[in-house]
């Protein structure tokens, strides 16, 4: 089949597969033929470097073309498939250390090929393409979680597709809510543009609706948890100095930082069931293990503080200890989570697990050996104070005096040393180092990775109707309950009408802004902060411009050489330079052969 064929083929399926909807068995069929095409475009490794190359002399424009013909009338499900062919090489490539190599470039290029084939999809499909979720055949015989091609890259943390032009004006359609959720009744989401035809003034924007647009719920989110911040550093401020014996109540910091802690605690205890429950335990990731721990350290404070309250004098102050002991540990979480749109900082601490993980069997083994020949001489002493003398020695301050009655413990105490600071603390900056590189060398790509799972982490767990902490207390308190109580309709009209009440302010603001000040709305604000000439210069006007007035009198001209003409010397940047070579030498093969020829006949008359 001809390149030309292709393309039409491809551009003949893109158009009939609006409403498809392939069955997992289908996609799972089509995925393993994607992993026979890659497993025969590339049998042995190559440099990574040169799949990703737009001019990569491997995945060429008909390597792509081929790519979309294998589809058939399935292309808009295309992406999806490559996705997940690429996630299988991964598992391959990691499970087989041998062959390491050649798999993680076969991941790599399916990853590249999805790239390539949302760039050349309509732009009316591309949407379509990126967030419509399907769902294959398990080898286990069971139908895989329903799951989007963006979703997957973005579980997958695929940099190459999510850094594209495609990905990123899908992802910032979310961020701006111009791309909104449906609901149905499986309780799965299908994506569909806000106001489409329909009006677009002041009050079609003024819908609790646009609370769930996820750059609503991040300023949202800031402020509160700004709030949160102050109301947390004046509730831990000298806390012992304010003890009364006579006051047994929490005091008004209290009250607001335990009331903020306890919304917390239910929003993420209900983003993680619901991630679990309808989309994946792949879609937690680091930062929702940092809430849970400092959610929990929250709600212990407050359990002490409860209790503290309920008890005489005596047990009180000493509860109240306790809590707040507690709140002290949640401050460098909390700090930290401030943080967390640094990716370099991410990606380190997730590497430290490694670290911790050969921490934890060494000391254990040398606990064990420290706490044995300390009991040898009859007079043991408690577990806890070795351990801190192992901690102190990890930390660059070791207590050789402890054992220095024990030559043998002072040998093993050596040895724990040695092992810690010389062996261990450089792992855990060789690993600090090469992720520090991997997100420095490729930085752009590793924020706009980021900013994709970010705004589509917002919209993935499916609630129709979002209360923002603290206001998720009154859902939970008042108007969950009646979800079972009263019909769909009025639960419904109950929560239009408490939602329009209690965020009536933000929402008029949103709506204010959406319908009169929005930069993307407004043409002479968006030619104002844009350039005017912009998206113009392909035209023959700018190609081949004429001058006018006094230069125009004198008979002078640009394009005394036609701007067609000029380009004709330029180097095609689209193939690479073997592309371009096998080329000509075709061109000159074919040249040849047809001179041969009229040779041949001039020969023969």
């Amino acid at each position: 089949m001809s390149q030309i064929d292709l393309q039409t083929e491809d551009q003949t399926s893109l158009l009939s597969v609006k409403s498809v909807q392939p069955t997992p068995d289908t996609l799972s069929k089509l995925v393993r033929r994607l992993r026979a095409m890659t497993l025969q475009l590339l049998p042995v490794e190559v440099p990574d470097d040169s799949l990703n190359d737009p001019t990569s002399r491997i995945i060429t424009p008909q390597v792509i073309s081929a790519y979309m013909a294998s589809a058939g009338d399935f292309v808009e499900a295309l992406p999806y498939c490559l996705l997940r062919a690429r996630k299988e090489f991964m598992w391959d490539a990691n499970h087989n250390a041998a062959d390491y190599g050649e798999n993680l470039g076969r991941a790599i290029a399916c990853e590249v090929l999805a790239r390539r084939v949302i760039h050349r999809a309509p732009p009316d499909r591309i949407t379509s393409m990126m967030s419509t979720r399907f769902m294959h055949r398990e080898v286990d015989g069971d139908d895989s979680e329903k799951v989007s091609a963006l979703e997957m890259a973005i579980d997958s943390h695929c940099t190459i597709f999510l850094s594209s032009t495609e990905a990123q004006d899908v992802v910032n359609d979310l961020w701006r809510g111009q791309l909104v959720q449906k609901h149905n009744e499986h309780h799965d989401i299908e994506f569909m543009p806000f106001h489409d035809g329909g009006h677009d003034g002041f009050w079609s924007h003024l819908s609790p609706a646009r609370l769930a647009v996820p750059r609503y719920q991040n300023i949202f989110r800031i402020t509160v948890w700004l709030l949160f911040l102050l109301t947390y550093s004046q509730a831990v401020r000298e806390p012992l100095d304010r003890i009364n014996p006579d006051f047994h109540d929490f005091d008004p910091w209290e009250v607001i930082l335990y009331t903020l802690a306890l919304s917390f605690c239910f929003e993420d205890v209900q983003k993680i069931y619901k991630l679990l429950a309808f989309v994946s335990w792949r879609a937690l990731g680091f930062w929702n293990v940092v809430a849970f721990i400092t959610d929990s350290l929250l709600l212990a404070a407050f359990i002490l503080r409860v209790v503290g309250i309920s008890s005489d004098d005596a047990n009180n102050s000493l509860m109240r200890l306790r809590s707040f002991q507690c709140l002290s540990f949640v401050a460098p979480l909390i700090w930290m989570s401030t943080q967390c749109f640094i990716t370099a900082l991410s990606r380190m601490l997730q590497e430290s697990g490694i670290f911790f993980a050969l921490l934890a069997l060494l000391g254990v083994g040398f606990l064990q050996g420290l706490y044995a020949l300390d009991s040898a001489d009859g007079s043991n002493e408690k577990p806890f104070e070795v351990v801190n003398v192992l901690i102190q020695a990890l930390l660059q301050s070791p207590n050789y005096e402890w054992f220095a009655v024990s030559p043998a413990g002072l040998a093993l105490y050596y040895l724990w040393n040695v092992a810690t600071a010389v062996i261990l603390l450089n792992i855990l900056i060789s690993l600090f180092s090469s992720a520090y590189d991997d997100v420095v060398e490729d930085a752009a790509a590793e924020y706009l990775a980021y900013f994709a799972d970010k705004a589509v982490g917002m919209v993935r767990a499916p609630d129709q109707y979002l209360y923002p902490a603290p206001f998720n207390l009154i859902e939970l308190v008042f108007i969950a309950p009646m979800e079972y109580i009263v019909s769909k309709d009025v639960y419904n009209t109950i929560n239009g009408w408490v939602m329009s009440v209690l965020f009536c302010v933000p929402l008029s603001v949103i709506a204010l802004y959406e319908a009169e000040l929005d930069p993307a709305k407004n043409k002479w604000m968006k030619d104002w902060l844009s350039h005017p000439d912009e998206g113009l210069v392909g035209s023959a006007e700018y190609q081949d411009p004429e001058v006018d007035g006094e230069d125009a009198a004198k008979g002078l001209h640009i394009s005394t050489v036609p701007f067609a003409e000029l380009v004709k010397v330029f180097p095609d940047v689209t193939h690479s330079s073997e592309a371009v070579i096998v080329r000509e030498v075709k061109e000159l093969k074919e040249q040849i052969a047809e001179l041969k020829k009229l040779i041949t006949e001039k020969a023969s008359d």
